[in-house]
């Protein structure tokens, strides 16, 4: 049959709206036991609840394990992560349901969960369970002052009663890990100005006849090295932690007796990612000397395996290049794994046979083979940039197997900004990218510098530098495309989130290479952003711009709405009215800015949505939003229906 000629663009696609949310939901934290695999899943079509699967051995599919009125999200940091454990038969959870931030107990012998902690203003996050001393050690976040304080706590399993402090006066506590014979425990510790990725420090302290802990010591970090996820060897005798020291997240061994540290796999490669989210893990041990890891060379994942005996390495063959949360139980792995043209998985992998199984999708609809042909695969590009620098990114073009452009035009362009800024695009296949490509508008998806993957020189290149050096890289990747000759200058558009709607507004604002744009809950006002965020980034600017209030002049400078005047494009913004990291005002500074300059200016302010869209009517009105107010005002076309 043949393809029906329409502009690039205008295309009419399979790939809807409807479709994204009704079929797709978030794959996050796999877990493993002896006799299960357990995953998170994030879903839009139930308001966002985030809800525990397992599937048990021999089983074809996974069950949901937490009842209907609860989900397992925590709040620490604003950015959650780490909300549940499982130990035996037994899950342990935060709910985030109800205004409920308690911790709570699911056995097979509990009719219901059971709380643990008291109704109050504390969150509980990244958790492990001392068995011996039957207890849940984890972060706890107290917002009973203002800003909250963060500790380390122990909290009983067997009725509700207060929180236990273990260790406390640092400003922020991750990954505690406890020694196999249960007499010692390791974590990660940090103080403002710093961000985790900046400088963190693993600690080390026996733990006392009474449950409390002797003094610490530092075995590792400090205010210029980033350390993450601490695992115990099986026998006690070392941790093994990951560390920048190098220059590249790499994988290291801390030997107890001889209090020495020594790289496993000195390698050009990131073994670990920011540390946004509680709960990450970026390897699993294996037996006794065997660890199982991510490891990420320009953007793209890889799993691996090393023998901590031998020092001997090798790749594991996957058709994955987005790989995480991995977690072992004996030879049994379980990993979510995803790439541009597969759908983000928990993929279960036998270590002895090499036998390897998808247990759960975070989409279904490559299954229709007729839908197929409508995705477009990702390539990673490198591209020039300002310094003399090179930037990255994954470039997506238009596929539709029902349509061709006029043979003289040449598709628009819709560059991503990445949030973070201390993130990364991801390699993943993302449906929201293929209802872009299926109706014949190419994709940028930008690893400007800053972004995590490429080594922590390409990441400090943000320093003192956010709203200049993204900016570049966004113009200079947008350009290259349009001088390879793969799209239409005069047709570009950018979109991003947060910090990526920073990086939009102030392209928007400073640079005249785009033709419009959208931002979703992106930052406007950096001085008000410096003034009232959130304690986790409460000095993240000092960072990325420069202390406030010393440097009030620069913050001025580069704040968009302190140049609302400058935007003369058309701009689209999405809010939502529960945002603690960007309050809806700095949006509506914005729009009420640009409007009363006649500059076009849509806003959608969305009931019940914090950072970040969860619920299945914001990401289908939202995306569809974007569209019509592209195609009207910046591609300048009809939508075919």
């Amino acid at each position: 049959m043949p393809k029906a000629i329409a502009r690039y663009g205008s295309w009419k696609s399979p790939i809807t709206s409807d479709l994204i949310v009704a079929d797709a939901v978030s794959l996050s934290e796999a877990f493993a036991t002896p006799d299960a695999f357990y995953w998170l899943e994030g879903r839009p079509k139930e308001g966002g609840r985030s809800v525990i699967v397992r599937m048990g051995a021999g089983e074809e599919r996974g069950t949901d394990i937490i009842p209907p009125l609860f989900s397992a999200r925590t709040r620490v940091h604003e950015y959650g992560g780490g909300a549940w454990t499982v130990f035996g038969d037994t899950l342990l959870f935060s709910n985030d349901l109800r205004d409920d931030r308690r911790l709570y107990r699911l056995g097979r012998e509990d009719a219901a969960p059971v709380p643990l902690t008291e109704a109050g203003p504390w969150r509980y996050a990244d958790g492990i369970v001392d068995i011996r001393r039957n207890r849940w050690i984890g972060v706890r976040e107290d917002h009973t002052t203002e800003p909250p304080i963060n500790s380390l706590v122990a909290i009983d399993l067997s009725s509700v009663g207060p929180s236990k402090p273990l260790a406390e006066g640092n400003d922020f506590y991750a990954s505690p890990r406890l020694s196999p014979d249960g007499r010692c425990l390791a974590w990660i510790t940090w103080n403002l100005p710093a961000m985790p990725w900046n400088g963190s420090k693993l600690a080390i302290a026996e733990i006392a006849r009474d449950g409390r802990l002797r003094p610490e010591a530092i075995i590792a970090g400090g205010d210029h090295e980033s350390v993450m996820q601490p695992e115990w060897l099986p026998d006690g005798s070392a941790l093994i932690f990951v560390s920048d020291r190098s220059g590249w997240w790499n994988l290291y061994r801390y030997d107890l007796n001889s209090a020495q540290t020594a790289p496993l796999w000195p390698l050009e490669a990131e073994f670990g990612q920011p540390l946004f989210i509680l709960g990450m893990s970026s390897y699993a041990l294996v037996g006794e000397d065997r660890i199982v890891c991510s490891l990420i060379r320009k953007g793209l994942a890889q799993l691996a395996e090393l023998n901590i005996r031998t020092g001997k390495n090798r790749i594991i063959a996957t058709p994955y290049t987005e790989i995480g949360s991995v977690r072992a139980a004996g030879n049994r792995l379980v990993f979510r794994g995803g790439a541009s043209d597969l759908p983000t998985s928990v993929v279960a992998l036998d270590l002895n046979s090499g036998t390897m199984e998808v247990i759960a999708r975070a989409t279904a609809m490559l299954d229709d083979p007729e839908l197929k042909p409508y995705v477009s695969g990702g390539r990673p590009i490198e591209f020039k940039t300002s310094g003399g620098h090179t930037a990255h990114g994954f470039y997506y073009s238009p596929s539709n197997p029902s349509f061709e452009a006029p043979a003289d035009e040449k598709p628009p362009l819709l560059v991503r900004c990445h949030g973070g800024p201390t993130a990364a695009a991801s390699p993943a296949l993302d449906l929201r990218i293929q209802y872009w490509t299926s109706r014949g508008v190419a994709f940028l998806d930008l690893n400007y510098r800053g972004s995590t993957g490429f080594g922590r020189a390409y990441r400090d290149q943000l320093h003192g530098a956010w709203g200049d050096v993204d900016v570049d890289d966004a113009e200079a990747g947008a350009r290259h495309l349009a001088d390879e000759g793969l799209v239409d200058s005069a047709r570009m558009a950018i979109t991003g989130g947060s910090a990526g709607g920073f990086t939009v507004l102030s392209a928007l604002a400073f640079r005249h290479v785009f033709a419009g744009g959208a931002s979703y809950y992106g930052v406007s006002d950096l001085a008000r952003l410096a003034r009232d965020t959130h304690k986790f980034e409460a000095r993240y600017l000092d960072w990325l711009i420069a202390p406030y209030p010393e440097g009030e002049e620069i913050y001025s400078a580069r704040s968009p709405a302190e140049h609302a005047e400058r935007v003369s494009v058309p701009v689209i913004f999405f809010q939502g009215n529960e945002d603690k990291v960007v309050p809806k005002d700095q949006t509506e500074r914005m729009v009420a800015a640009l409007r009363a300059r006649g500059v076009p200016a849509g806003y959608l302010l969305f009931s019940g949505e914090q950072h970040g869209f969860r619920k299945a009517e914001s990401i289908k009105r939202a995306l569809d939003a974007e569209l019509y107010f592209y195609a009207a005002n910046v591609f300048k076309i009809d939508l075919v229906f």
